[in-house]
């Protein structure tokens, strides 16, 4: 590709020379060689897989600049290998080992479901039953019906309806008791009907480890540690709203607030502890002599639950394991579950029908794109240890472009609320451009209706980026949404939602405007909120001290006279925002916040 420097600004070429520089420096940190692969690899030997994965860590570690990371593999009964590399305690010399403890996040889904199944053999929970069935105080408002259609199963899966959190109060350096939610809710609403999509909902398994709590007759974390942590002698673990240790942003410590939920996300653990919950998952459910769950428990845990579900495309659930979002070829089932904090990424992912499975750790908040990486090729690896089944050969399609109708403008024109925010795509000088967080990409169509992308640098020079065109982009009417879809690695999932402008009431505009937090928590905190009107749409435009220049964009939908939901399909949307006057101050309600408006907005 040829540039000519006169069509950029000085800015620009300095930030273009920096660009080439850093694609050379990735270049020559890849050229680092491997270990050399053995031809034959012997049929249970890991020394491979662990020369290798050693190797990719370190690399990995170094360019993401990443303080500690904790790893160990399982196959059926025997820790294959496990630990640390980095640090756990960087100022104070201590190296990260197997049992290092870190927060594990969201993991704990996979635990408090777990516990509701073994409940549900002891006949003391029925998982299709209503939740309020054995958490009575619950109540929510609905705009689709029934709530007694909320069961421990569809919150297993993430298709209860129910808002994505209970965010006030959710990250605080000395958390209220996550039962208080129960009760916080009462005046919200559901964001969607039960069993209409995938929306993921930290609340909704918050509220079923309430009711765990309520029909064990011990609190939560006590049940949790008693009948699961303590039989699996995970000695380095708890469900406690502590985080533990010490977590690093590109090397320099930070403060890591905890988190109320526990159940949700309230696990701390350590690599070799998980290692023990995946040897209980290989034995059939029993550990040293302990049945933790039955046979059947499992098999309907790992069984897809949400097939039916024509909103979620491919994308599959089982009862608290992810079976769709890790690839691992040949494999079979692959089932996972990750955690996401600020602080810490983790993954921990199992091969049920070669009883393999690996768990990745770190404590920095720049490993999220690595613990993935490391996870896949580790078992990919060790599949061909075990099994000799190797990742198929990767044959490069060739990618057939079509031509840019006047049909294709107009589908794609317009507004699309998506996972990472609000999405304008533009159709001028015969293309179509979306802005994504301040970026431009240019939509590429395809054969059968679909949609690439290339970046575009500096908005005008487009750049060919692997990743993205590898991705396909469609449009599809389900139930009256447009749906927008994704499809990568054969796989197709929603991604988004096309919207259309609707009547904004005269007295919504007045809200129009810029706003400050009333009852700050602890936690993480937007740094300036904004409602805008744009194009016929009412936006709410928030910006973060921790993503200098991004800017997260959302639409917002009148349902009544005081009433706005977030508009779009999936995790975090459907959820309602309450309109008020305190005296002549205009004020916001949203899940927990109280927002007051300071400024009228001019633009």
């Amino acid at each position: 590709m040829l540039i000519s420097y006169k069509y950029l600004s000085k800015g620009s070429v300095v930030l273009l020379r920096k660009t080439i520089i850093a694609t050379c420096v990735l270049t020559l940190v890849a050229c680092a060689a491997p270990p050399k692969k053995p031809s034959n690899v012997p049929r249970g030997d890991y020394s491979y897989t662990k020369e290798y994965i050693s190797w990719l860590v370190e690399q990995e570690m170094a360019d993401a600049d990443v303080t500690g990371m904790s790893i160990a593999l399982v196959d059926d009964q025997n820790i294959v290998w496990q630990q640390g590399f980095g640090y756990a305690d960087k100022r104070a010399g201590i190296l990260a080992s197997p049992d290092t403890v870190y927060h594990l996040g969201s993991i704990a889904k996979v635990f408090t479901a777990t516990a509701a199944m073994r409940l549900a053999e002891q006949g003391k929970l029925d998982i299709d039953q209503p939740l309020q069935e054995y958490l009575p105080e619950f109540s929510i408002r609905s705009r689709f019906g029934d709530t007694r259609r909320i069961t421990p199963r569809n919150i297993m899966t993430h298709h209860s309806g129910l808002p994505c959190n209970w965010l006030h109060g959710m990250s605080e350096r000395h958390p209220r008791p996550f039962t208080e939610v129960v009760s916080a809710v009462q005046n919200e609403y559901m964001a969607y009907p039960p069993d209409y999509v995938f929306a993921y909902s930290n609340l909704a398994v918050t509220l079923l480890g309430a009711a765990i709590g309520r029909v064990s007759g011990q609190d939560y974390a006590g049940y949790m540690d008693t009948q699961l942590l303590q039989p699996l002698e995970m000695t380095h673990s708890e469900f406690a709203p502590r985080i533990p240790g010490k977590s690093y942003d590109k090397g320099k410590e930070v403060e890591a607030i905890p988190l109320r939920d526990l159940p949700s996300g309230g696990l701390n653990s350590s690599a070799s502890d998980i290692a023990h919950f995946m040897q209980m998952i290989f034995a059939d459910g029993s550990y040293h002599g302990h049945q933790i769950v039955s046979p059947a428990s499992l098999h309907e845990m790992f069984r897809v639950q949400n097939a039916q579900v024509p909103l979620d495309f491919d994308f599959k659930m089982g009862l608290g394991w992810m079976l769709s979002g890790v690839d691992v070829p040949r494999a079979g089932l692959v089932a996972s579950h990750g955690g996401t904090t600020l602080n810490y990424h983790t993954l921990m992912v199992v091969l049920p029908e070669s009883k393999l499975g690996v768990v990745v750790l770190s404590n920095s908040t720049t490993a999220q794109g690595i613990v993935g990486k490391i996870a896949t090729e580790t078992l990919q690896l060790a599949l061909e240890a075990k099994r000799g089944i190797s990742p198929p050969v990767t044959v490069v399609k060739e990618v057939k472009s079509v031509p840019l109708t006047a049909d294709d403008v107009r589908a794609y024109e317009g507004y699309f609320d998506t996972l990472i925010g609000l999405v304008k795509v533009s159709g001028k000088s015969g293309d179509l451009v979306a802005e994504v967080m301040g970026q431009k990409l240019e939509l590429m169509p395809r054969e059968g209706q679909q949609f690439g992308a290339r970046f575009k640098l500096f908005g005008f020079i487009p750049i060919k980026i692997s990743m993205l065109e590898e991705l396909n982009l469609s449009l599809h009417r389900i139930d009256g949404h447009d749906a927008l879809a994704l499809k990568s690695n054969g796989q197709t999932m929603l991604i988004g939602e096309k919207i259309a402008p609707v009547e904004i009431p005269q007295q919504m505009l007045e809200y129009v405007g810029e706003y400050e937090i009333v009852n700050k928590h602890d936690g993480p905190m937007p740094q300036s909120v904004r409602f805008l009107h744009e194009d016929g749409l009412l936006i709410g435009a928030f910006t973060f001290a921790e993503k200098p220049g991004f800017v997260f964009r959302v639409a917002l939908k009148p349902v009544a006279a005081d009433e706005l939901v977030l508009e779009g399909l999936g995790p975090g949307k459907g959820e309602t925002l309450h309109l008020k006057k305190v005296g002549n101050e205009l004020r916001i309600d949203f899940s927990g916040f109280e927002l007051r408006k300071i400024s009228s907005d001019k633009g």
